[in-house]
């Protein structure tokens, strides 16, 4: 692995270590993190994982979990001290930056060592070493290579595995994703020969819905999902008025996208959701039409070839309208697909 003797240097002798991710971290963010500290642990590194924003409730049961710093303004002065103080940063799960809010300037401005682990496309060139690969199904495959690469495989307890587990089952579709690959698979045998419970683990992310959450998804899918037959899109627009109705949670909107993508005849879906200071959007497809270049090209965001994120600020319902009106340019690639 190109740049494994540069890393496997740098850790040599204990070192003060920050682990960070994306804004609003998932499990393979989350669990690649949490993951990677417990085995920098091992190793005899100090080391403290901070998120630029919390994160559902779901991913708690994550062994570390209690020592994760959530940014927020109130934490900004020990946040920076941290990040001046380390030797090394890991910037896992994120190819830019600016995903992680005003974490990302003081990591750029930083001089700790800093190493990229990700796979999105079009990685940002901030990192002194890198691991980039975009064919890999998840953050958290990476991690498992990375640290088998080093030779130290047999470090990966249980707990890591339950951590790096979630990261690959999640960013997989639970291993339905074109991405999952054999390499995938023999990863995953690798974790069940040391004893991770991957049914418990399956539960405690997908059925740890609260009924709030439930009763939410249902008011969604009956009232809030527009097909449009003609584009073989569909999306979903839920208002900051209608998250604040549903007592909706970090976490209550993931998957939905999902969902309006299941559909018969449907090859590109998004959920577009007014959170107050701006419009976040989750953009999915099947085949070979690009949410990536179609995030990029109109809504500052990116990401995968079928899973991408995008931003506006204009208002709800202009971002709705703007998004509506750009499917006629991308009517033929859509019919296509």
């Amino acid at each position: 692995m190109q740049n494994i003797v540069a890393l496997t240097e740098l850790l040599k002798n204990p070192k003060q270590i920050l682990i960070t991710t994306h804004h609003k971290p998932d499990a393979d963010a989350l669990g690649s993190s949490l993951g990677l500290a417990g085995y920098l642990k091992k190793k005899g590194h100090q080391v403290t994982v901070i998120t630029p924003s919390d994160y559902p409730d779901f991913l708690n049961w994550m062994t570390g979990n209690e020592d994760v710093i959530i940014y927020s303004p109130g934490s900004d002065a020990l946040v920076q001290k941290i990040i001046n103080q380390v030797d090394v940063i890991f910037c896992l799960d994120f190819s830019a930056l600016s995903r992680i809010n005003e974490m990302g300037e003081y990591i750029r401005q930083a001089q700790a060592t800093k190493v990229l682990i990700d796979h999105h496309l079009q990685p940002e060139d901030f990192a002194d070493i890198s691991f980039s690969d975009t064919s890999a199904a998840a953050t958290a495959e990476l991690v498992f290579e990375v640290i088998r690469a080093m030779g130290d495989q047999d470090l990966i307890d249980v707990k890591i595995g339950e951590c790096l587990y979630a990261g690959i089952m999640t960013d997989t579709g639970s291993f339905r994703h074109p991405s999952t690959s054999r390499n995938v698979h023999l990863i995953i045998a690798e974790l069940l020969h040391i004893g991770v419970n991957t049914s418990n683990i399956h539960r405690l992310i997908y059925d740890s819905h609260t009924e709030s959450r439930l009763r939410f998804l249902g008011y969604v899918l009956k009232d809030k999902l527009t097909v449009l037959r003609e584009f073989r899109t569909a999306y979903i627009a839920i208002s900051a008025d209608e998250l604040k109705e549903y007592d909706s949670k970090t976490g209550d909107t993931e998957g939905l996208v999902n969902f309006a993508l299941s559909m018969e005849g449907v090859v590109f879906a998004a959920v577009i959701i007014d959170r107050v200071n701006a419009v976040k959007i989750s953009f999915r497809s099947v085949g070979n039409f690009s949410v990536n270049d179609f995030a990029r090209q109109h809504f500052d965001g990116g990401g995968h070839r079928n899973a991408a994120g995008g931003i506006s600020y204009l208002p709800l319902d202009e971002t709705v309208r703007k998004f509506v009106s750009l499917l006629p340019e991308h009517k033929n690639q859509l019919l296509e697909n």
